[in-house]
């Protein structure tokens, strides 16, 4: 989609003196409007692109969709209220399979947000431990502490957008045993790349996402702990701080939570069982 990025003009000035007109790359920011049924349910101000798997993720995190079969599609329309309009890509309407439960009325969010906000009117603990589908605190899954310290790093060589604008967040998959980079996320909003991730693993049948590291490029909210716990994701990384309430939730929802992962040093706030110095060879290596 081209659209991810637009060219604007800037003036550069430096108080050594001097001035420099030239055309500067940005991540582009839009609405997108997340329909259900035809029924307006959110707003979230995203960059262009994976815009189905971005609501698949947002379903997850909502509760609304556990299982791959139960997303039956998704397709952009015209603009709101008209029905005729050319398609600005910025509404899309999602089919739920039969039988599916349609989100509750009172989940409806038609108005503006900075970006997917998850937990918004309902950010408690024990909503979450109601609604998910998943136990993250059963996953066996261990990592190298090598490995776990190599996350960022990977990370970052993947974000192809961010090196043209320098202003979006990423999020990314990887497969704890093999260090397999599963899927990577660029969004102006790390709620919303983190959405995308996971709504790539609805599109790919691979909930609940057990064994997998969630690597995220900034710090650890409450929101996005509860999108790893909503989509069974055992660990979740991040470069920067976690919030406090970040760290109650994953404690209570058996989720690792990795914080400040930069170089060579981490630190550990939940599950620390799950980060090994070494991991033993296989039987029969």
């Amino acid at each position: 989609m081209g659209r991810i990025t637009a060219r604007k003009p800037v003036l550069t000035l430096s108080v050594e003196g001097g001035e420099r007109r030239r055309p500067d790359t940005l991540a582009v920011e839009e609405p997108l409007e997340i329909r259900v049924g035809g029924s307006p349910l959110a707003v979230t101000m995203r960059t262009p692109g994976s815009d189905v798997e971005l609501a698949a993720g947002f379903l997850v995190s909502e509760g609304v969709v556990r299982a791959a079969g139960e997303f039956a599609g998704a397709i952009h329309c015209g603009g709101p209220g008209t029905g005729g309009e050319d398609n600005t890509y910025n509404v899309l309407d999602v089919t739920l399979a039969a039988g599916v439960r349609p989100p509750d009325p009172d989940l409806a969010r038609s108005f503006y947000t900075t970006s997917s906000c998850g937990v918004c009117g309902k950010a408690s603990i024990e909503a979450v431990e109601t609604v998910s589908a998943f136990d993250p605190s059963l996953d066996p899954m261990t990592i190298a502490l090598d490995a776990l310290a190599a996350l960022p790093a990977r990370l970052r060589e993947g974000q192809a957008v961010f090196d043209k604008t320098g202003g979006l967040h990423a999020a990314a998959l990887f497969d704890a045993a093999t260090g397999e980079l599963l899927v990577l996320r660029e969004d102006v909003g790390r709620h919303n790349a983190v959405d995308k991730v996971v709504g790539w693993a609805v599109l790919n049948d691979r909930l609940p996402l057990t064994g997998v590291v969630l690597q995220v490029s900034g710090r650890a909210s409450f929101e996005l702990v509860q999108k790893a716990a909503m989509a069974g994701i055992p660990m979740l990384a991040a470069v920067s701080a976690p919030s406090s309430l970040a760290v109650d939730l994953a404690d209570a929802r058996g989720v690792s939570l990795i914080g400040f992962s930069r170089g060579a040093t981490l630190n550990v706030y939940t599950r620390a069982d799950r980060v090994v110095a070494h991991l033993p060879a296989a039987v029969g290596a």
